[in-house]
């Protein structure tokens, strides 16, 4: 899970955040005032300050916020100056941006704000299309607008060329004040939402902010991206009243709360007689509150349906509720002003069950010492339990339901009597409730302030016309007594900012072990699931752990050493007199028989009941083995087939929609691509089968534990991971050890590429582009017992899109419908139309998988899509484009997976990643500190600093500057860093030491001729590379001296991934290689002959495969035996 914050406001106006692997809030002492309100999504979080103004706070990242300004500079050409910026009067502008109609010199570019600061001075851009241009960056054309070249000719009379300059967001973990509009500046907020980071059809990192003015308008923030944390401008909203409260959900629901009380305008009020103060929305859940402080959910809430069905009564009082990440729920207790979380909310259950106090301590608390003696007696304090619910009104809240006149008026926040006046000094004795400020102007802080010393607080009664206006908490009103009639009818309390806090000069405001008061929370950027294991309500455990009595080192030494030399002795004295008698039984067979379904060899091929059955049996020495049979009937006679589990070199489970199946592979059935495939009757006996096999193929073959440092790493087309112990042999040369004797074994987890050296440092990244180490542990998954390790094993969560496609076809009658002709592809069907792929009988890609959202159609397919998401074609399949014809079309719809594996796997939060690289090192490497080379899902380059084998997960990211994003990068050997950008062009980067682990500057390496290239791998001495086009080049003249190289030569086609080992070893994924049945796709190949003098080798050895999608023998280090030469040789003789 993430590491991510939840964010809160005491009742005096400080902002506390609460990671979730924490177990103390943390003060925000950046925070020079105080705040009203805030919230939060996972990069940033809003706040309303007491000054009414708007401020930001973006965390900090080892990728910075960067956005790149550009113009471009026009000239023509004339007979008497050549080139010049003299231009006709119907040119675009000397200085312009890339359409022409727009003025942009470069002294017009500003920063936004004060939070930002430029990077550099401008510099031309000597990129074009991936190719660099000739001389400073100029494009050619004919004439303004027209298609540009690099080249010139001589019909070229106009040329352009592109300036950058970069600023950088630099108010990192800092509350920075949004800059006021010019123009139309709206009135001071009193409320504030964030979301909409899950809208499909948005751009990456776009946020939606909506806010409440004190007159009651909406008011909607334009321009919030990564790019652009702050936004743009402030776009008011029309609605039917004046409202009082919003939220926005991660979606696109957005709810309001009327000020007459109401959610939105169609949908009624949870109590007729008690109108709403607050709502909450979520993706699937709206939750709200009534001014009586219960708690109300909305059942039926979607896309589809946003106003839901209907409300739902819910257990306790509260006075502001929160929805955050996955629907959690958080909400302020109405007695005692806790944060509680909802337990139990999950995808099936989306009300929760219960309400728990997240009652941890804050930073610098004093009642948080765990040598006080207060402590231990207050430490069952530190988690209440569920909340109490509150069952009998109080005499206050019955009165205040009588005297109200008019509750269409009143504020929707509002959770106290509408007006109070001072009662008598003996009737305030009798109530000792604490007091509690809540205040919502700045004139009520002013007599906060001025009547403390004498500790009287005055109340400030607003009228319907008042311009300031105050909340009176529940708590003060309790200890007041109500107006007469004649009052109330002359005045009407609202509350505008409902839970607006302010300081009243106390350097702590909290008694020894009283718990904070809080005002005001946000789950927003809390990333929480059921499955989450949070440390909030484990504090009670430790505190009291923390007590127990200190133990030093050397006490903890010595207790050890006296329990190993007990055990020794008990040893000496049970076994030693024992030692002399012989074993009683010297070999042992063992036998597991089951019934299993097996996919015939022959034609017509069809699946058959057979018995399948495991014989293993142990030699005198301790050496184990068994072979494996499948029992069949052909033609009423029996018969079988055998399979010794030493030969046996890998075990895959099988994609299928109806069957629980798995393949069985041994060196003739990789060379025939056909292994022996099996179905179990349930997912639970297949996954038994697997971990028996698996098993007994390592005991077989002498494999323990976990995988060696030199081992090869290997992942599926479905994210499984397999991983080979290689030997010395496997390079030898003449004569190397085949590729499809390899003996491959699964690790739990899920990754889609996976990346290590020989020191054993493993990294992988998922489908969803987070990053993850390899902890060190083995087994995972459905392995357990002996096949899996007790520790170092974690759940491990990725998400993955399925896509389908829905195709409709064109007639004259009733235009596009899903009638399509006889000879059309399925109206549902995968990308190809081959296989027909409805939304019921879609599956996940294995049982691991559950579906984590609903159908959405993907707007985000290469061509583009029109509003609705369809694309258009002539026929199927073809050509698909964005923009409407009188042909056929196709729409997408992306549905996204999410699975709960097991496997030695830690995350590595907070920055996506799509490509890693880590420096190959020797056998005998001294390398302290490894470089480690990434590139983010934004196309940002990274450098890891602090990697080590010891911490392999390494300390830091250091940002390297590019003119564009990347998609792939690769160091070698001496810190030779290469890389491939979007656009399929290739970099080299210079420079990069140890001391200066980032280098200094990149040059550009044109590509393969018409050809885009997509990735790198680095060894030793060579340079590989794979273009779009799946064909594998090898870069010639790459020496020390000049380590750019000086051509491209090709190798082999078909290829979709090579990696390079620390001894310029060459492995592939290949496509297209021919079976005994068929083509397979996706197979491990390993290129022979590789040499010093011959370093493109010589042919192919192919090994496991297909479905296989990455491989990595970047740790495998191991010298191949070497040949004595005929000197050595003439010499033994």
């Amino acid at each position: 899970m993430p590491v991510s914050l939840l964010w809160a406001v005491d009742v005096y106006g400080r902002v506390y955040s609460l990671s979730t692997a924490g177990q103390q809030w943390e003060q925000c002492r950046d925070a020079q005032m105080e705040f009203k309100r805030v919230t939060a999504a996972q990069q940033c979080c809003w706040g309303i300050a007491c000054d009414n103004n708007i401020y930001l706070n973006v965390h900090a990242s080892d990728l910075p916020v960067r956005y790149q300004e550009e113009t471009y500079e026009n000239q023509r050409w004339n007979p008497v100056d050549g080139f010049s910026d003299r231009l006709l009067p119907s040119d675009r502008w000397q200085w312009s941006d890339v359409t022409g109609l727009q003025h942009q010199p470069l002294d017009s570019f500003t920063l936004p704000s004060s939070s930002w600061e430029w990077e550099g001075d401008w510099h031309m851009d000597e990129n074009f299309e991936g190719e660099p241009t000739e001389k400073e960056g100029w494009n050619y054309s004919i004439d303004f607008p027209a298609t540009y070249t690099k080249d010139k000719k001589w019909n070229s009379c106009v040329r352009r060329r592109r300036w950058l300059r970069y600023r950088r967001y630099k108010a990192m973990d800092t509350w920075a004040k949004i800059p006021k509009q010019q123009t139309s500046l709206p009135d001071p907020f009193s409320d504030i939402s964030c979301g909409g980071w899950e809208i499909s059809e948005e751009p990456r990192a776009r946020l939606s902010l909506w806010a409440v003015s004190l007159q009651g308008k909406v008011w909607f923030r334009e321009g919030i991206c990564h790019h652009n944390p702050e936004g743009s401008s402030w776009e008011e909203v029309p609605l039917p009243g004046e409202v009082v409260q919003i939220s926005c959900g991660p979606g696109d629901l957005v709810w309001a709360v009327l000020w007459e009380g109401t959610s939105w305008a169609v949908v009624d009020s949870p109590s007729p007689d008690v109108g709403a103060i607050h709502a909450a929305v979520g993706v699937n859940v709206v939750w709200a509150l009534t001014k009586d402080n219960k708690v109300w959910f909305r059942r039926g809430v979607n896309s589809h349906n946003p106003c839901g069905s209907g409300w739902i009564s819910m257990i306790g009082e509260m006075i502001m509720i929160n929805v955050g990440l996955n629907d959690q729920v958080l909400a302020i207790s109405c007695e005692d002003r806790a944060v509680c979380f909802r337990q139990g909310v999950t995808s099936s259950e989306l009300s929760g069950k219960t309400w728990r106090v997240i009652n941890v301590p804050r930073d610098g608390d004093r009642s948080h010492s765990s040598a006080s003696a207060s402590s231990l007696q207050s430490a069952g304090c530190y988690f209440c339990g569920e909340v109490q619910v509150q069952t009998v009104s109080s005499d206050v809240e019955s009165d205040t339901d009588k005297a109200s006149t008019d509750g269409a008026n009143c504020l929707a926040t509002s959770t106290s009597p509408e007006s109070f006046v001072d009662a008598p000094s003996d009737q305030l004795s009798e109530t000792p409730k604490p007091l509690i400020p809540k205040v919502t102007s700045d004139s009520f802080i002013s007599e906060l302030v001025s009547d403390r010393e004498t500790g009287k607080i005055s109340r400030e009664v607003c009228g319907s016309a008042a311009p300031a206006w105050s909340n009176v908490d529940l708590e003060e009103a309790q200890g007041q007594q109500a107006q007469t009639g004649a009052a109330l009818d002359s005045a009407d309390t609202c509350s505008l900012s409902s839970v607006a806090t302010y300081t009243l000069a106390m350097e702590d405001p909290y008694g020894a072990d009283e718990h904070p008061l809080w005002a005001w929370v946000s789950g927003g950027g809390c990333s929480v699931d059921s499955h989450s294991q949070l440390n909030w309500f484990n504090i009670l455990v430790q505190s009291v752990q923390s007590m127990s009595l200190s133990i030093t080192p050397a006490q903890t030494a010595a207790w050890k050493r006296q329990i190993f030399e007990q055990l020794n002795e008990r040893t000496k004295r049970e076994l030693d007199n024992f030692r002399h008698y012989e074993q009683a039984i010297e070999q042992s067979v063992w036998m597991k028989k089951g019934t299993m379904q097996w996919w015939r060899d022959w034609k017509p091929h069809k699946w058959m009941d057979v018995h399948f059955a495991l014989e293993q049996f142990s030699g005198p020495e301790g050496n184990k083995d068994g072979i494996l049979f499948i029992y069949y009937n052909f033609y009423e006679e029996k018969k079988y087939l055998h399979a010794f589990i030493n030969e046996v070199t890998i075990l895959v489970p099988v994609l299928n929609d109806y069957k629980h199946t798995f393949a069985i592979y041994t060196p003739e059935r990789t060379k025939q691509r056909w292994p022996i495939r099996v179905s179990a009757a349930t997912e639970l006996e297949m996954h038994d089968w697997l971990a028996l096999l698996s098993v007994s193929c390592c005991d077989s073959r002498g494999i323990q534990g976990p995988p060696s440092k030199q081992a090869i790493w290997s992942i599926t087309c479905k994210g499984d991971i397999f991983v080979s112990e290689p030997s010395p042999a496997l390079e030898e040369m003449p004569y190397p050890t085949p590729c499809d004797q390899m003996f491959w074994r699964q690790v739990g987890g899920h990754l889609r590429m996976i990346e290590c050296n020989s020191v054993g440092i493993v990294w992988g990244i998922g489908y969803d582009h987070t990053a993850w180490i390899y902890t060190g542990g083995y087994g995972g998954g459905f392995f357990q017992g002996l096949a899996s390790s007790t520790d170092n094993i974690y759940t491990q969560v990725d998400v993955k899109s399925v896509y389908i496609y829905e195709n409709h076809r064109w007639n004259p009658v009733t235009g596009y419908t899903n009638r399509g002709l006889p000879t059309d592809r399925y109206m549902w069907s995968d990308a190809s139309g081959l296989h027909e792929c409805t939304k019921t009988n879609t599956k996940p890609p294995s049982p691991q998988w559950t579906w984590v959202s609903d159908w959405a159609v993907d707007y985000s397919v290469s061509g583009g899509t029109d509003r609705e998401g369809w694309q258009y074609a002539a026929d199927f399949p073809a050509s698909y484009h964005g923009y409407k014809t009188m042909k056929d079309f196709v729409r997408r719809r992306r549905w996204k997976v999410q699975t709960g594996h097991h496997g030695p796997w830690q995350e590595i939060p907070p920055i996506p990643l799509s490509d890693v690289s880590i420096l190959p090192c020797a056998a005998q490497s001294s390398v302290d500190v490894v470089p480690l080379w990434a590139i983010s899902n934004k196309g940002d380059v990274l450098c890891r600093l602090g990697v080590t084998a010891l911490t392999p997960a390494g300390s830091s990211w250091l940002h390297v500057g590019t003119d564009q994003p990347f998609k792939s990068v690769s160091i070698g050997a001496a810190s030779h860093v290469w890389a491939i950008a979007r656009d399929g062009s290739a970099f080299y980067r210079g420079s990069v030491s140890s001391q200066d682990p980032a280098g200094d500057c990149w040059y550009h390496i044109p590509s393969p001729s018409k050809q885009k290239l997509k990735q790198v791998s680095v060894g030793r001495t060579s340079v590989y590379t794979v273009d779009e086009n799946s064909n594998l080049w090898y870069r010639q003249g790459v020496t020390p001296s000049y380590p750019q190289g000086s051509a491209w030569e090709h190798i082999s086609n078909n290829v979709r991934k090579v990696s390079i080992g620390p001894l310029d070893q060459v492995w592939i994924i290949a496509d297209k290689v021919q079976g005994s049945r068929s083509l397979s796709c996706g197979t491990v190949c390993h290129r022979l002959g590789v040499q010093p003098k011959e370093p493109k080798g010589q042919s192919w050895d192919y090994g496991i495969g297909g479905g296989w999608d990455h491989v990595t023998v970047r740790g495998n280090s191991m010298e191949p035996p070497r040949l004595p030469s005929l000197t050595e040789l003439s010499a033994q003789m």
